[in-house]
């Protein structure tokens, strides 16, 4: 034990990986937990392909926790534009190969971490194949997650093919012992929810030893979360896993006008922060202009960071109460 605050993240796209830049700054033991259903772009050919799970949200994780100048990180990032490799980025075909070469795809998201000297560790939710499925609120049912994002209307719930994949026993351990654990920011029905649409993952989190922390997002997503509420984000987490949050962490503050103007025209607003409604659920509501100034609304990492080591401090004097 080092005997410093163990945190533990689960999500998934670009939301974790912005998250784990602020956060491996912090002199904190730090642990990314993945979804792996994703099917659209490089990710989803290497599926099809190769058999192998969807690298692209790993490889963007373990790119966040290594070394800002690292030639290695910059490389993994490196995407193809032209041939028969165009659209694939270096470092999924690298995590690829080494699933074959090391004998799994644990075993490849382990060695890559070691080649970019990540500050913490990288782990799959699951080394099942699975594919996402969602029902709209009108109850069209969608298969996939690129399918999911690119329709249209908000979904009111989300499931996984196999519908009880096994949790990947590291990532089931890290989420018991986390000082604090946070779910999000990032996509609800893709990002957040297909974690606990894993049987041991929702156990382990309900069961965590430490403050669970939900990370609401700024804006609403078209295709998912279309005029959803905070509380609405929230109802839709505890209905997927009762009693598995203690906190949800909200922005507060100006946003750009021009910016909103912009999300507006995509179907996207500001996420409503209805405290009432969320009290009344059962959580705490901790606040904080974490947005980032300028026309992408998404929040900042070091304040998000700042705002997560402080509720870890705390939980380590006041551990939740079981």
């Amino acid at each position: 034990m080092s005997g410093r605050l163990a945190i533990t993240a689960l999500g998934g796209g670009t939301g974790l990986a912005a998250l784990l830049r602020g956060l491996k700054r912090e002199s904190v033991d730090l642990t990314a937990v993945v979804t792996v259903g994703d099917d659209g772009g490089s990710s989803g050919r290497l599926r099809r392909e190769l058999g192998v799970l969807p690298p692209g949200d790993i490889r963007n994780c373990l790119v966040a926790l290594a070394d800002d100048e690292s030639l290695l990180g910059q490389l993994f990032q490196y995407r193809f534009t032209e041939g028969p490799l165009a659209g694939h980025s270096f470092g999924n075909l690298f995590l690829a190969a080494l699933a074959e070469v090391a004998g799994g795809f644990d075993r490849a998201v382990e060695e890559s971490s070691h080649v970019l000297r990540v500050r913490g560790q990288v782990l799959p939710s699951t080394l099942t194949e699975v594919s996402l499925w969602a029902e709209r609120a009108d109850g069209r049912r969608v298969k996939g997650e690129s399918a999911i994002t690119a329709g249209d209307g908000p979904c009111r719930r989300m499931w996984l093919e196999p519908m009880a994949p096994p949790a990947h026993p590291p990532a089931v351990d890290a989420i018991r012992n986390a000082d604090l654990l946070i779910l999000g920011p990032g996509s609800l029905f893709t990002s957040v929810l297909p974690h606990l649409a894993v049987p041991e993952i929702a156990s382990a989190v309900r069961a965590a030893r430490g403050v669970r922390a939900y990370i609401c997002n700024v804006m609403t997503q078209a295709g998912e979360t279309d005029g959803y509420s905070a509380s609405d984000h929230l109802a839709r987490v505890l209905e997927a896993a009762p009693d598995s949050v203690d906190v949800i962490v909200t922005h507060s503050g100006q946003l750009d006008p021009d910016a909103i103007a912009a999300y507006a025209r995509q179907g996207q607003e500001p996420v409503g922060v209805d405290r009432e409604s969320l009290v009344a659920q059962g959580v705490r509501v901790v606040e904080g202009d974490l947005a980032e100034k300028g026309q992408v609304v998404r929040h900042r990492p070091d304040a998000l960071a700042d705002l997560l080591v402080a509720l870890a401090e705390t939980a380590a004097v006041a551990p939740r109460a079981s």
